[in-house]
C-alpha cells in the first residue's frame, strides 16, 4: 500500500514540477561521450567531433526530467578530475568504444579506479558499450566480462550496447537514467 501511495505522489508531483538529475559521462577519449550528449540533446549525429578539452555541460529536458549532463574529457590528463565531477550525481555513465579492443584494459582500470573512491560510493553506474554498429563490437555479456563488472559491489551497475551514431538503444538508456532520477535510489 505504501508503494502505491508513493507512486501516486511521485506521479502527482511530476505533473507540477520538473525533476532534475545530474549525470557525469566519463570514458576514454574517442568513446563517443560528446556524440551521445548531442544525440540525447537534439537527435543529431555529427561525423567529425572535436575531442572534449576539460569538460562540457549541457542541460537537456526529457519529459518531466531536466538532465544536467557533464561530459568530461577522456584524455589521460583529464582523468584525474573525473572524481570531482562524479560526486553527488544521480548516476555515472561510463562510455566505452565497444569496437576498440586495444583500449579495454585501460578502460577497465580507469573505471575500477574511479569507483573505488569512497566519495562515489553507492552512486549507480551505467556502462554503455557504444559503437555497436562497428564490426567486432563487444556484446553486453562480453563487456561485463572484459570490464569485470560483476565484481563491482555496493551499487547498482547496468550495461547496455548502444550506437549513438544510429540512435540504437538510446531510449532504453534514457529510461534507465530517468528511473534513477525519479526513484530516489540515492
Amino acid at each position: 500500500m505504501a508503494s502505491l501511495i508513493t507512486g501516486f505522489l511521485n506521479w502527482l508531483r511530476s505533473l507540477f514540477w520538473k525533476q532534475e538529475m545530474e549525470l557525469t559521462l566519463v570514458g576514454l577519449q574517442n568513446s563517443g561521450k560528446t556524440t551521445l550528449v548531442n544525440v540525447v540533446a537534439n537527435g543529431q549525429f555529427t561525423e567529425d567531433m572535436i575531442p572534449t578539452v576539460g569538460f562540457n555541460m549541457r542541460k537537456v529536458t526529457k519529459g518531466a526530467v531536466v538532465m544536467k549532463l557533464w561530459d568530461l574529457g577522456g584524455q589521460a590528463r583529464f582523468r584525474s578530475m573525473w572524481e570531482r565531477y562524479c560526486r553527488g550525481v544521480n548516476a555515472i555513465v561510463f562510455v566505452l568504444d565497444a569496437a576498440d579492443h586495444e583500449k579495454l584494459p585501460a578502460a577497465k582500470a580507469e573505471l575500477h579506479q574511479l569507483l573505488e573512491k569512497p566519495q562515489l560510493a553507492n552512486i549507480p553506474v551505467l556502462v554503455l558499450g557504444n559503437k555497436n554498429d562497428l564490426p567486432g563490437a563487444l556484446t553486453v555479456d562480453q563487456i561485463i566480462e572484459k570490464l569485470d563488472l560483476r565484481t563491482i559491489g555496493s551499487r547498482e551497475v547496468a550495461c547496455y550496447s548502444i550506437s549513438a551514431k544510429n540512435s540504437t538503444n538510446i531510449d532504453m538508456t534514457l529510461n534507465w537514467l530517468i528511473k534513477h532520477a525519479t526513484s530516489g535510489s540515492r
